[in-house]
């Protein structure tokens, strides 16, 4: 066993990890943050986005070790100060870019990793950037829909699929 130490959600935290810990476990099981999701558990469908050191990472594809003293970002710490929904939470509510949910998690913070590197992304942008998150009920429209309002742009326009 080995200690890890992290900022996660902007607390320190700690604990003893197995060296094949994944990062997605430690966060669910040994922190009880239970926003990221695991859905395939090989790197494909992208329910298990987290930010390292402010950077979207797939979490089921690194160990808990290799990002001791990182900054760590989940779904849980992605809502404003208040405890109100972030604008990417709120937008993906108001133009209803989920139905399960299991895979908005991971679509929200892959969606604010994209917004960090650019706030004002076409609707091909969009689905390029979004393309390592899979989602079985909405079909991407509303997702994208909510991406783009997220980042302030007029949405009336965007043609159904």
């Amino acid at each position: 066993m080995t200690k890890v130490s992290m900022t996660v959600n902007g607390k320190a935290v700690s604990g003893e990890v197995e060296g094949r810990t994944l990062l997605s476990s430690f966060l669910r099981e040994g922190l009880g943050l239970t926003g990221t999701h695991v859905g395939c558990d090989t790197s494909q469908c992208g329910a298990c986005v987290v930010h390292v050191n402010g950077k979207a990472m797939k979490s089921c594809t690194v160990f808990a070790q290799d990002v001791a003293g990182a900054e760590i970002c989940t779904i849980e710490g992605m809502a404003n100060p208040d405890g109100s929904l972030s604008v990417i939470q709120q937008a993906f509510q108001d133009h209803h870019g989920l139905q399960c949910g299991f895979c908005t998690p991971g679509m929200v913070m892959s969606a604010a990793a994209l917004l960090a590197e650019n706030p004002r992304p076409t609707e091909a942008e969009v689905r390029h950037y979004l393309e390592g998150n899979l989602c079985r009920c909405t079909g991407y429209h509303n997702i994208i829909k909510a991406v783009l309002a997220a980042s302030g742009q007029d949405v009336t326009k965007i043609a159904a699929e």
